[in-house]
């Protein structure tokens, strides 16, 4: 690895590698730092909820960012440049074909199966003081990777998956993923510092766009609209609307918990029906 990484720690176990990064940047450490373990106590993913694997079954770490190089409206990119190395990276070490891991706005890697849609990672950016003279990011990730469909909690069976099933049983190679892993996202770092974001790749692995989804709000409610595509300045999910005047709206992380693509429509779309 060359300088991208100014601190690097692994831990057999922890609370959570956010809030291990958080301190790190409190401290004053400098960007980019990591932290890697084999296993947390108190991962967690967004509104609150958690991140459960086994000791050895998931890629869990976290990153720390110093942004001062980027406008804080398009910090959201950071946490994508994030999904799109993981995506990449394991495509790379697993033998999967290019593009078959598919992001689901706004956080999550997932894969497109016959019987739905299956949750493989998620990604997790929490800000502070964006705007201001000390800005700082830390966005963890947490990628099921050799953990068997036998040992998944009963409860998320059917929504979830791992490296290890999806590339046929194959083991995986932690070190092999996370240098991947980092590799890729040097480059896509250094791309943000000079402007640059790979809007065609986080727009082609839209797993939403062109399918009917149901947008939870923060209260429960659910609503269903259809995914028009992601707008790249904002980061926002566009969907139809059709009492705008311009026939769609915008929906950006905090007005929704969380998109559900509905598995009847997941399944026919993976079959090659339409939907």
């Amino acid at each position: 690895m060359t300088d991208f990484l100014a601190r690097q720690e692994r831990f057999d176990l922890v609370g959570s590698t956010n809030d291990v990064v958080r301190g790190w940047l409190a401290d004053g450490t400098p960007e980019v730092c990591l932290a890697v373990a084999d296993e947390q106590t108190a991962g967690r993913g967004r509104e609150g909820r958690t991140w459960v694997a086994p000791a050895g079954g998931a890629l869990l770490l976290s990153l720390g960012f110093r942004p001062t190089w980027l406008a804080p409206e398009l910090v959201w990119r950071l946490a994508a440049a994030v999904s799109l190395a993981l995506a990449e990276a394991a495509e790379a070490t697993t033998g999967l074909a290019d593009g078959s891991i598919r992001l689901k706005w706004p956080n999550d890697l997932v894969t497109d199966e016959l019987d739905g849609v299956r949750k493989l990672a998620g990604v997790l950016g929490e800000t502070e003081g964006l705007g201001g003279p000390d800005p700082r990011v830390v966005i963890g990730l947490g990628m099921n990777t050799d953990w068997p469909a036998s040992a998944f909690p009963p409860e998320l069976a059917a929504s979830m998956t791992s490296l290890r099933e999806a590339s046929d049983r194959r083991a995986i190679d932690h070190d092999a993923l996370l240098d991947a892993f980092l590799g890729r996202l040097e480059i896509r770092t250094d791309a943000l510092r000079a402007g640059r974001f790979d809007v065609a790749d986080w727009t082609e692995r839209q797993l939403t766009t062109g399918r009917d989804v149901e947008l939870v709000a923060p209260d429960g409610a659910v609503t269903t609209a259809r995914a028009l595509g992601v707008d790249a300045t904002s980061g926002a999910l566009v969907v139809e609307d059709r009492g705008a005047a311009t026939g769609r709206r915008q929906v950006v992380v905090g007005e929704i918990r969380h998109v559900r693509v509905p598995a009847v429509a997941a399944a026919a779309h993976a079959a090659g029906a339409g939907v």
